[in-house]
């Protein structure tokens, strides 16, 4: 029987966040609760390596899910590299004044989690630590506050503080489905991109992320 790994945790809080339903074309409605791929971001702002990737086993909701409604300005058009090459030939540009509209967002408020998670080594010859020094580093890095992007939940102008859980977090009593939640994007060797979804629930204010769909993913999500 293989041993359980060793989690690495990392509590975040902000203001706000939004992590977008897909099914949701037009205005943004969050998920109640943060999704693995959006944890997985996180963790990948504060300390990332090419030779290793993350693994989210759980997440601990440690506030009431409250929503907030607010209005954005967004543009409607997509950047295109075609765009910005003919633009560079023969003159021209992106206005955003032009293409600007407001749009709803119904995202979340005053939200807390503690990440549960796994760092998974690809390949130990092209390691160039041993596996613990990148748990230490992992969590020196938490605790100075230090990362290499600035870490957001869910839209970029919701951004988080993290930090080291101090023992004393308690979940929420929430116990409730949550339906399908994106888990994360299968990308095939052209690069795109298939959604895969599971069956979300929380338990007790915990979303346990199911394991196999890592497998599914293959080794580029391994």
């Amino acid at each position: 029987m293989a041993d359980t790994p060793k989690l690495l945790e990392v509590k975040v809080w902000g203001e706000h966040a939004c992590f977008t339903r897909p099914e949701m074309k037009v205005e943004r409605v969050s998920y109640p609760v943060i999704t693995p791929s959006a944890a997985r971001g996180v963790l990948e702002a504060i300390f990332w390596k090419p030779e290793f990737s993350w693994r989210v086993h759980e997440v601990a909701v440690l506030r009431p899910v409250r929503h907030s409604s607010l209005v954005r300005n967004e543009v409607n058009s997509r950047a295109s590299e075609r765009a910005a090459r003919s633009w560079e030939k023969s003159g021209g540009g992106f206005f955003a004044e032009d293409d600007r509209s407001q749009r709803h967002t119904l995202a979340l408020r005053d939200v807390a989690y503690v990440i549960r998670a796994e760092q998974v080594i690809h390949s130990p010859n092209g390691a160039t630590r041993h596996p613990l020094k990148y748990r230490d580093q992992f969590a020196r890095r938490v605790r100075k506050g230090q990362c290499f992007a600035q870490p957001y939940l869910g839209c970029r102008e919701f951004s988080c503080a993290f930090g080291p859980p101090d023992g004393t977090e308690e979940p929420e009593p929430i116990t409730d489905e949550l339906g399908r939640m994106l888990f994360d994007l299968d990308f095939d060797d052209l690069g795109n991109g298939t959604p895969v979804f599971f069956s979300a629930r929380l338990e007790k204010g915990v979303l346990r992320v199911p394991q196999d769909l890592y497998e599914r993913l293959g080794a580029r999500r391994a």
